[in-house]
């Protein structure tokens, strides 16, 4: 039934919260003298890291406070120089930010156990994944293949990275396929590709909070911002949402349900 996961890294599988990238994010518009809040470094999250960066100065409060300090709004040149200075910081933090999430790894586990084989998509380079991969394998997490932006013709939400890991793992049709992710991009681009997708909320950059601040979060509080992260990723078009992404395979369960009674995503 379900042949394929396609697995998100930071947010997902790694980087509980997805902190690598958001300070570095907020340091280099600071640099020129450009405030941006956590929830605008967040926003694009999922995103090919330049084209976040670009997505971020397409923001009409940020484009308005460009204007007003550099004359124009942020050109091409503008945002290249912007990359510029966010990879080297990126590069020198990434290897801290590989620790799987829980759940992760005896996912994988369970999910291989039954023949499923794993695919993964980011919004990293693969030079940036090489360091991510590295950490994240000796702590027990690497799936089958890895498909990174700069490989295929645009990152998310297009579902190019999808495709490419389906061509490397020889899985096909893609309602065969489950993506998982904890974006907006990343919903986009399972639906783009034709899989089943899932949204995860505990771990997410769109929950945007560490272990120990779910833990010490009042629950009524904790329950309402989780609500709206579901609404976010389900109005981003996920089929099914996992509170943990240890949850998946359940979620997996009731797809099968579905592909037996002829149900397409």
């Amino acid at each position: 039934m379900i042949k394929a996961v396609m697995l998100d890294w930071a947010g997902t599988m790694v980087d509980y919260g997805c902190f690598a990238p958001l300070h570095v994010f907020v340091h280099v518009f600071a640099r020129r003298g450009i405030e941006v809040t956590v929830e605008e470094a967040r926003g694009p999250m999922g995103m090919l890291k330049r084209d976040h960066i670009q997505a971020m100065c397409n923001m009409e409060r940020i484009a308005a406070l460009w204007e007003s300090k550099f004359g124009n709004l942020p050109t091409e040149a503008d945002i290249d120089a912007l990359y510029a200075d966010f990879e080297p910081m990126l590069f020198s933090t990434l290897h801290e930010y590989a620790t799987p999430v829980p759940g992760a790894v005896d996912l994988t586990a369970r999910l291989r156990e039954q023949g499923i084989v794993i695919g993964s998509t980011t919004g990293y380079t693969r030079p940036m994944m090489d360091i991510v991969c590295k950490s994240a394998g000796t702590q027990g997490y690497a799936p089958d293949s890895l498909v990174t932006p700069d490989e295929v013709a645009a990152g998310r939400p297009y579902p190019w990275m999808i495709y490419r890991n389906a061509e490397l793992l020889g899985v096909y049709p893609m309602h065969h396929i489950v993506k998982a992710g904890d974006t907006v991009s990343d919903m986009q681009e399972g639906v783009h590709a034709g899989c089943w997708t899932v949204g995860v909320i505990l771990g997410s950059s769109e929950l945007g909070m560490s272990e120990a601040e779910v833990e010490a979060c009042e629950p009524e509080e904790l329950d309402r911002r989780k609500k709206a992260v579901a609404v976010r990723l389900t109005a981003a078009g996920a089929h099914y949402i996992a509170e943990s992404i240890g949850e998946l395979d359940q979620i997996i369960a009731r797809i099968h349900v579905r592909l037996e009674k002829g149900e397409r995503p």
